[in-house]
């Protein structure tokens, strides 16, 4: 049996790795979008393939089936791409994985149209040039269908057999609704192998999910590493957190609270935070703007699929009717509706994506509101260098947006009470379900290669030996 790990190797994104046993049976588990700028391959600084590229290391038609460990773009967002270079098999997901995949990579899609249609209208020879090259990495909406139409949902915790040798156990992760560890075992000469693919490790506690549950004994285990040097910095409760800054951004004083949030995930555990401050803490109710419509579907994914949800949240669903509906909130479906909210002159709270800040409908109304020092930026999530809300977070004094040169009076916070990666104590606690004598080897991808190196001297003081950094492209034979 041999592993290469063509993605999230020394990185975080573009999680991808191509597992293939003695008898030729080739496994891809997820297909996702390299984000990132550069990847670090063989300890150097090499060009990644573009973001949402065409580009495979491996002719794609070899390829037996794809196990996908949740929706986000950077676990999936190459399934189209996939097909389109010949891919003709079938992907393996839970359903809720399956239905929020649809939505990111229709919403991904209907970007790139976008995109091109507008590189299409310029007379610029260069431009010309390289809309060539971008109608050959970019996929559209027929490749995203083609994708989905071959979807088999599979259900947490029941063995999936994918020949007389192999078998596959989708384990629940947190993270995200549907969110997998995959454990597969293969029979190779008489001998059993296992081997488990965390995908991303969710954190105890958090809104609306179940905790990730412990995996059972393998002899290979490839763990993500995202936050595996720190601990998370905020230690109170989400309804804490989000009560003290509503008190003092818009009930205090009459100023309002701009939230850039990921609309998969990251706005439904808000939603539902805001629904029970005002519910169970008689909060006064301000209004709340959603304004998103990839949030809005992907709501009714969450709404659809209570039956996973955490106990909590199936109480109060059942106490309260709606998990995410509750007086004075309002989705804001059209481009001129999300303008208009400019003109609202009432304590608010605008959740809007994206979560870095960049692109997406919250860079307007950060652009109208950074000079407001009544307002409030919360930032909730992960920053990449180089985008709006990572200088923001930096403390500029004044901030370009739409090439505009704006002063930053409003205030800017931060918290991640509401990210959804286990913390360093929370991969420990993943990996010691593990025995140090069984286990063979613990792979680290998805994390900074000071995260990875941290994490992997943590394991080693907790006794297990055999823990790698694998590079790009790099393969072990298991």
């Amino acid at each position: 049996m041999k592993l290469t790990f063509w993605g999230a190797a020394r990185q975080v994104t573009g999680s991808m790795f191509l597992l293939e046993t003695d008898d030729n049976y080739r496994i891809l588990i997820d297909c996702g979008a390299d984000m990132d700028k550069k990847a670090v391959l063989n300890g150097h600084d090499d060009e990644s393939p573009k973001s949402i590229g065409g580009y495979f290391p491996f002719e794609a038609s070899t390829i037996n089936v794809v196990l996908l460990t949740h929706a986000h773009i950077d676990h999936s967002g190459n399934l189209p791409n996939l097909y389109r270079e010949g891919y003709e098999g079938q992907i393996l997901c839970t359903d809720p994985t399956y239905s929020l995949t649809n939505l990111l990579l229709q919403d991904a899609a209907s970007l790139n149209h976008r995109r091109l249609s507008e590189m299409g209208k310029s007379k610029k020879q260069k431009v010309k040039k390289k809309l060539v090259t971008m109608q050959k990495d970019l996929f559209l909406e027929k490749q995203v269908r083609e994708s989905m139409e071959n979807v088999v949902p599979i259900q947490y915790n029941r063995k999936f057999r994918l020949g007389d040798s192999v078998d596959v156990t989708f384990i629940p992760a947190g993270h995200l609704l549907g969110a997998a560890h995959i454990v597969i075992n293969v029979v190779e000469n008489g001998e059993k192998k296992s081997i488990c693919f965390s995908g991303d490790i969710g954190r105890r506690n958090y809104p609306l999910l179940g905790d990730p549950e412990p995996i059972p004994p393998v002899d290979y285990l490839i763990c993500e590493s995202t936050y595996g040097n720190r601990l998370h910095i905020d230690s109170e409760t989400p309804e804490a957190m989000l009560a003290d800054v509503i008190k003092r951004t818009c009930i205090d004083i009459p100023g309002r609270l701009i939230i850039p949030s990921f609309s998969v995930g990251r706005t439904q555990a808000l939603l539902y935070t805001l629904n029970r401050l005002y519910t169970e803490q008689g909060f006064p109710p301000i209004k709340v703007f959603s304004d998103s419509p990839l949030a809005l579907e992907s709501t009714k994914v969450y709404q659809k699929n209570l039956r996973m949800l955490n106990k909590e949240a199936k109480a109060y669903q059942e106490e309260n009717a709606s998990l995410f509906d509750f007086v004075n909130f309002e989705y804001l479906e059209s481009s001129k509706a999300s303008r208009e909210v400019s003109n609202y002159n009432q304590p608010c709270i605008i959740i809007s994506s994206s979560g870095m800040v960049q692109g997406g409908r919250v860079e307007q109304h950060v652009a109208a509101n950074i000079s407001n020092p009544y307002c409030t930026i919360l930032i909730i999530g992960y920053c990449a260098e180089g985008t709006l809300g990572w200088r923001l977070l930096n403390g500029q004094p004044t901030i370009s947006i739409k090439d505009k040169e704006e002063p930053v009076l409003a205030k800017v916070e931060r918290t991640d009470v509401f990210s959804g990666h286990g913390d360093r104590d929370d991969l420990v606690r993943f990996v010691k379900h593990q025995s140090p004598e069984k286990l063979k080897k613990v792979f680290l991808v998805h994390g900074e290669f000071t995260s990875m190196s941290a994490f992997q001297q943590t394991l080693l003081e907790e006794g297990f030996p055999n823990v790698e950094l694998p590079t790009k492209g790099q393969m072990y034979e298991l």
